[in-house]
């Protein structure tokens, strides 16, 4: 309809994401009363409703669903068009929005934020932590970050960092007690910590040795989606937990946890960064990429580690 205004429609598709009027207001840096008006002059113009909002909630209605399952799509392409014509004033810009679950982003992404934007001062940078699946351009969303098992065929993906392995950690004070398991089976018998994710769901604990792989399911004594709660009962004594050896290695080294059942972590390939195929790539996604590259020869400088054939593109 040529009566529309591309900013009613931006303006439509950062409310129905946030849900949220205020937040929505932030994201666009913009007022909330003018917000307001250029929704409600949208349904005017549509003549339907898109939303119904309390002064405490926001929902979508049906014909608000199919707008913005169509509409979101097409911003997100409009915005990085956008966002590659001001690429060709030579200093990349605008902003980059990346979805991430928490432990890539703890473990792997947060050491390099600060070096990133002090290399590129112009450049905007949301880093969203979501342990659910998302569809990253219907969100809006520039990339994502998922390991491996779960990349969709069609994005391009970038290794961002060196494999990953699982420990599975108890204090000192409880293998005192109730002693070292020598099976993964045999954590069956012992209290555990487990995480609840994203849409409810609490994975089965896996493990392999020697290319055998034995999943198991303890009793769910403590369950927790917060890996510091889930430290501090281990630390204090609770039972076991499996995690990223990335957050527990400086407690191992420190006494204050045990590592058990070592032989049984196999090491796995680290989080990847992903983003839809196109020809052009959006000014500011392509400085990251190129960011995390240098990053990662300078990681590997470090360590004296021979690159593999999971530090490509695939």
């Amino acid at each position: 309809m040529s009566d529309l205004d591309l900013r009613d429609l931006d303006a439509f598709v950062a409310i129905a994401r946030a849900k949220n009027f205020r937040r929505a207001a932030l994201d666009q840096r913009a007022s909330v009363s003018s917000l307001s008006q250029r929704l409600r002059g949208l349904e005017e113009r549509l003549g339907v409703r898109l939303l119904n909002r309390t002064t405490r909630s926001v929902a979508l209605t049906e014909a608000g669903e199919l707008l913005l399952s169509r509409v979101a799509p097409a911003m997100h392409d409009v915005n990085g068009a956008l966002d590659e014509v001001r690429g060709l004033r030579g200093v990349p810009s605008g902003r980059l929005r990346i979805n991430a679950p928490p432990p890539a982003i703890d473990l792997v992404l947060a050491p390099m934020v600060a070096p990133f934007l002090a290399a590129h001062p112009q450049i905007d940078f949301e880093l969203v932590g979501e342990s659910s699946f998302v569809d990253i351009v219907a969100q809006g969303y520039d990339a994502g970050v998922r390991y491996g098992e779960h990349l969709a065929q069609d994005m391009i993906a970038l290794a961002l960092g060196p494999p990953q392995r699982y420990a599975l950690v108890a204090s000192p004070d409880y293998l005192a007690r109730h002693g070292k398991p020598k099976h993964p089976k045999d954590l069956l018998g012992h209290r555990c910590v487990r995480i609840r994710y994203g849409r409810g769901a609490i994975q089965d604990w896996e493990f392999e040795k020697s290319g055998r792989v034995v999943k198991v399911s303890p009793a769910a004594k403590l369950i927790v989606n917060y890996p510091g709660v889930a430290y501090r009962a281990a630390h204090d004594g609770f039972g076991f937990w499996l995690t990223f050896e990335g957050y527990v290695r400086e407690p191992i080294k420190a006494g204050k946890l045990i590592s058990v059942l070592e032989d049984w972590c196999a090491p796995f390939p680290g989080p990847f960064l992903y983003y839809p195929s196109r020809r052009q790539v959006p000014p500011p996604l392509a400085a990251f990429v190129a960011f995390v590259g240098e990053w990662r020869k300078r990681e590997r400088g470090k360590t004296s580690v021979v690159p593999d054939k999971r530090d490509d593109r695939i």
